[in-house]
């Protein structure tokens, strides 16, 4: 089956989440795609430390976009990348560069790398039509929202949270992500109110496990960093074992 936008457009089905174990290399991609799941993500910050740079666009785009494509012709599965911000890409050159790789996904975030702050939702919004424009239906956009990412109480962050999400969607997104939203109730009134729309929530801990999320509505379940994450932990546990064990003695 070839590898295209509407396969993976086809699995957001809200109540039955696609899970996303994000990867950092070829090498995780395949374990991902060997173990049965249907799409592969990359994690931004993983692939950036990967690299040897710090996650919030400190990387090169086109080292990026070069992992990504090779973790595109890893495996035979659909990939979808998470570009930050954009890297300061136009939206065309954006929707070029990604297609160029392989990938029939992204994700793009609503942060301007530049100030620390959210971009103006209008402004976004255009951003994300643009892309689309440009795209055509050969992106899979899932437009990642960060009004959670500042904690506090999500019940109060949810109307911007939803007004974004609302443009975001009119502007063209397949999908909308509110990054880092934990609430139960909040995870469910978002999805409410957007349905049918696709929704993405990151797997976090204390989080809900996915057949809750699930009835909470949720289209989409990404692990982020998570898994790249346990690896360096358990390497570094291991590690440090070894070198205890090999040590020169006194």
């Amino acid at each position: 089956m070839p590898v295209t936008a509407a396969r993976l457009r086809a699995l957001h089905v809200p109540g039955s989440p696609l899970v996303l174990p994000n990867v950092w290399d070829a090498g995780s991609a395949r374990l991902v795609a060997a173990a049965g799941f249907p799409v592969v993500a990359t994690s931004s910050a993983a692939v950036a430390e990967t690299l040897g740079y710090s996650d919030g666009e400190d990387a090169p785009a086109a080292e990026m976009f070069a992992a990504a494509a090779r973790i595109v012709r890893a495996v035979p599965v659909p990939v979808t990348v998470d570009v930050e911000a954009g890297y300061g890409l136009d939206p065309a050159e954006l929707a070029r560069r990604v297609l160029d790789t392989g990938a029939v996904g992204c994700n793009l975030e609503d942060t301007d790398p530049a100030t620390g702050r959210r971009r103006d939702p209008a402004e976004q919004a255009d951003r994300l039509a643009a892309l689309r424009a440009a795209a055509g239906d050969a992106l899979v956009i899932n437009a990642r929202i960060d009004t959670f990412l500042d904690g506090g109480d999500e019940h109060a962050a949810l109307p911007e949270a939803l007004d974004r999400a609302r443009r975001y969607l009119g502007a063209g997104s397949d999908c909308v992500y509110p990054i880092h939203v934990r609430d139960p109730e909040v995870i469910r009134a978002f999805a409410g109110a957007v349905a049918p729309a696709a929704v993405n929530v990151t797997s976090l801990p204390g989080m809900p496990e996915p057949v809750r999320l699930a009835e909470l509505g949720v289209a989409r379940l990404s692990l982020g960093a998570g898994l790249w994450r346990a690896s360096q932990d358990w390497l570094a546990d291991r590690l440090a074992a070894l070198a205890e064990r090999t040590a020169p003695r006194a």
